[in-house]
């Protein structure tokens, strides 16, 4: 039905115009501004195993443009079976297609690059390998609405970017973006619902999950594929973004790591050819999750995976698989690539390499989505003008999570020193055998909450994403219910609600932490206007306002419980000193979060 709509819907806006011939296009999706429009032509009739091999030896390049503001996307194109291959499973047909997200409303048009040879796929040259005729040149032109999405759906927000700063923003509504989530099971994609042998090919079988705890949470309406398959992971997406949590990560290649399952191709020891309808499953969770608000985390390698392609080196396998990556899902709108989980850990990867794997995507992706490393080492050698990069993906190794805000800090200051404000996201708080343990083991969430999540976002930092120690029930391996750990959902969610209830602008704050006296005591500010002070013990902390005139009223937030902005003991503070904040209004032994905003109407102190 959506796909009849869209087409009516170009026929009467003057839509797609296709060349005549034996080939024909086809526009599909809704036509509207951050929305997905997929551009499918009849191609090349080949298949999975065919030679030569449709992936390296075919190059579908698309060239959108929009006339009016001069916007224009050279947009990777790919081998697609037979256009339905989630549903019908198949490995051979004559699609191909190309996505597109739109940034503007009104007239698109679209050029067809389509050429043939020796590993074209992977050569930027535009003239490497012969046209195909009937094919490459073909043209068209489509008129595109704005956006109908509002709400938690990111096509009401259109794509996030990273703008010079710490925290990412929203080009179409503006808004900057703070994120709370999950980084495990790393193996989320190790999912039975899809196609492929990984699930019985001798390699880790046992680990491939059915996510069925979470077939309850899949609603009417939500997509499915082959008669019913895809629940269990639909609504373990549907249940996260439920508790209001915005973001998820995934390995999408870890043949060689602590899982063995995910990977995007036809076999365990295939590097050049992929499962045309696997990744076409893949595609329907990752736009349910767009559609939810939820962040994509792509970890595009676990790190004993470094070497897998071309020993680590930006060769024909490397580039083959990031341009697949593109090709099928760069058009969300909110994801990041990460050049791989613990790089440099098990497997010491040079400078180069990390530039070269950086730059690639910096210089393909048409819509230049972040950039960003996990720490094996320290990759200080990235910092600034060094590399592509645009932000750091942290992991820390304490069970009590208390180094997640030095280490956050650490590379925020780094990088603003090295002229290039990196986005650092704490994506592995706490040690890799403990971490984030199950609700029945940890039921207050104290040192997680106060040491990991308000840790990173006091720090200054773009958020966090769980991990799930191994030596737990429902590890990073093992976990296929959500719900274990559903009270540190709700401490997460309430963290994001205060910044965007309390319409906190985080995005121009910065750590404070030298105006307050206490270790146990984090500051973060927008200096002479907004103050937060987080005290993992609210006994009357103390804050120097010294060379800040006016006065502050004070409130106090409940971290734990969340809700409304609350009175303590002063409702407000004259500047120009050291002040004391008082308590606030129940139980100043545990942590609260005092919020400070200038007095513009000159209420008195006291």
């Amino acid at each position: 039905m959506q796909k009849l709509a869209a087409m009516v819907a170009a026929a009467l806006m003057g839509g797609c115009m296709a060349s005549t011939g034996v080939f024909a296009d086809e526009l599909t999706g809704e036509l509207r501004r951050w929305h997905k429009i997929t551009l499918a032509i009849d191609g090349a009739e080949t298949a999975e195993d065919a030679s030569p091999n449709p992936f390296l030896d075919y190059r579908m390049q698309v060239t959108f443009a929009h006339p009016a503001s001069g916007s224009s996307y050279s947009v990777p194109g790919y081998f697609a079976a037979d256009g339905n291959a989630a549903q019908s499973g198949a490995s051979s047909g004559n699609q191909w297609r190309a996505h597109l997200a739109p940034d503007q409303t009104g007239r698109w048009t679209y050029k067809i690059s389509f050429r043939r040879g020796s590993q074209v796929a992977i050569a930027d040259d535009d003239s490497a390998g012969a046209a195909v005729e009937m094919v490459d040149g073909r043209e068209g032109s489509f008129e595109v609405l704005e956006t109908n999405k509002t709400g938690r759906d990111f096509r009401g927000q259109g794509c996030l970017r990273y703008v010079g700063k710490h925290h990412l923003q929203f080009v179409g509504s503006g808004q900057f973006f703070l994120k709370a989530g999950v980084d495990a099971p790393e193996n989320l994609l190790a999912y039975r619902g899809f196609d492929g042998q990984f699930k019985t090919d001798g390699h880790k079988d046992e680990l491939v999950k059915d996510w069925a705890p979470h077939v309850r949470d899949w609603q009417p309406g939500d997509p499915t594929w082959q008669d019913g398959k895809g629940k269990g992971l639909i609504g373990a997406i549907n249940y996260l973004a439920d508790q209001g949590l915005n973001a998820f990560s995934f390995l999408t290649l870890n043949i060689e790591g602590d899982d063995g399952n995910v990977f995007p191709y036809t076999s365990y020891e295939e590097r050049e050819r992929f499962d045309c309808s696997r990744m076409d499953q893949w595609e329907i969770v990752f736009a349910h999750g767009t559609r939810l608000g939820m962040h994509l985390h792509f970890k595009t390698q676990e790190c004993e995976n470094v070497n897998l392609l071309d020993d680590g080196h930006l060769g024909p396998q490397r580039r083959l698989y990031y341009r697949e990556l593109i090709a099928r899902f760069g058009h969300h709108l909110a994801l990041n690539w990460n050049l791989g989980e613990e790089v440099g850990y098990i497997n010491e990867v040079s400078t180069d390499k990390k530039v070269k794997w950086a730059n690639y995507f910096a210089t393909h992706d048409p819509y230049q989505h972040p950039i960003v490393i996990h720490n094996g080492n320290k990759h200080y050698d990235l910092l600034g003008d060094a590399s592509a990069l645009t932000g750091f993906s942290l992991q820390t190794n304490r069970a009590d999570f208390a180094n997640v805000h030095g280490a956050t800090l650490n590379y925020l200051r780094r990088s603003a020193k090295a002229g290039k404000p990196w986005v650092v996201a704490c994506d592995e708080p706490g040690d890799a055998q403990h971490s984030l343990l199950p609700d029945a083991d940890d039921p207050t969430r104290d040192q997680a909450r106060q040491n990991a999540l308000w840790g990173n976002l006091m720090a200054g930092g773009a958020g966090v994403e769980w991990y799930f120690g191994y030596q737990h029930e429902h590890s990073d391996l093992t976990c296929q219910d959500y719900r274990v750990r559903q009270e540190m959902w709700r401490q997460s969610s309430v963290a994001l609600r205060f910044f965007s209830d309390n319409h906190i602008a985080f995005w121009k704050m910065t750590n404070a932490d030298n105006l307050v006296d206490a270790p146990a005591v984090f500051c973060l500010c927008d200096p002479g206007k907004t103050y937060l002070v987080f005290a993992k013990q609210a006994s009357n902390p103390r804050l120097d306002l010294t060379g800040q005139g006016g006065v502050f009223q004070v409130h106090w937030f409940d971290p734990r419980q969340g809700g409304p902005l609350q009175v303590g003991s002063k409702a407000a503070v004259q500047g120009g000193s050291v002040v004391d904040l008082g308590t606030p209004p129940a139980d100043s032994s545990r942590d609260w979060l005092a919020v400070l905003r200038h007095d513009d109407s000159g209420t008195n102190s006291n």
